[in-house]
């Protein structure tokens, strides 16, 4: 894991040579300033790595050798989703970010009523693309060769009634003050958590969720913001039942 890691959605295997894409191929030779004969490696997100070398850097091209499949994975035990309202600003590149990195298995970005951000059209897809972009690169930076989908946004009331036939296991929102603890909880194979956005879920959200089978749990006394709730919730779930725990 110590050369720079990069995702190539173009057919990897061992001794092919191949052509780097165009924005890994700028990130590569422009701002790390990669010389020919400087070792990558890469992943398609089919799982797996290979290791490869620069060949030629040219004006238009970055040629590359590819090495022997190393099938090494860096996936959590746990299956995890994040049910994630939309935040505002760079809140959900953050969020989605650091979900990444703490091993979740997908992401729903989800409309809720107390969402600042509304999007729809040419202006929604732009930002699903986007939210992918980060997701590879969080990817890249922490080792893990299986990129998480981020889905299409979805209305939350949408989702909520649809997802019974598609989200098994324990499934968690936070809600200051409930009853139950994630340790009161446990333990679980698959968990799908559901995060409000600035404000929080309003009531007859929560009344959906629940019907839909999502427990309230509380995370400690206080009140956390919404680019703070899941990643800590993320984190203590690893730790409970995850693979933090076997660290």
């Amino acid at each position: 894991m110590n050369s720079p890691r990069f995702f190539c959605d173009r057919p990897l295997g061992p001794g092919a040579r191949l052509d780097l894409p165009e924005a890994v191929a700028r990130h590569a030779v422009r701002v790390l300033r990669l010389p020919p004969g400087a070792m990558i490696t890469l992943f398609d997100g089919r799982g797996g790595e290979y290791p490869a070398t620069l060949e030629s850097i040219s004006k238009d091209r970055v040629a590359v050798s590819v090495g022997p499949w190393d099938p090494v994975e860096r996936e959590s035990a746990l299956a995890l989703t994040l049910v994630q309202a939309i935040q505002a600003a760079d809140k959900m590149d953050y969020t989605i970010q650091k979900a990444v990195e703490l091993g979740i298995s997908a992401i729903q970005p989800v409309a809720s009523r107390r969402s600042v951000v509304k999007l729809s059209g040419e202006r929604q897809q732009k930002r699903e693309s986007h939210w992918q972009s980060v997701a590879i690169s969080a990817c890249e930076q922490c080792g893990r060769n299986q990129v998480p989908q981020v889905a299409p946004v979805r209305p939350l009331d949408a989702w909520l009634a649809e997802s019974g036939q598609t989200q098994p296991g324990l499934r968690l929102m936070l809600a200051p003050g409930a009853a139950h603890s994630l340790e009161q909880l446990g333990p679980a194979s698959q968990v799908t958590l559901l995060i409000g956005a600035e404000g929080g879920l309003e009531p007859g959200e929560m009344a959906a969720a629940a019907q839909a089978g999502f427990i309230p749990v509380r995370l400690g006394p206080r009140i956390l913001r919404t680019e703070t709730a899941g990643l800590a919730a993320l984190a203590a779930i690893q730790t409970l039942w995850g693979d933090f725990k076997g660290e």
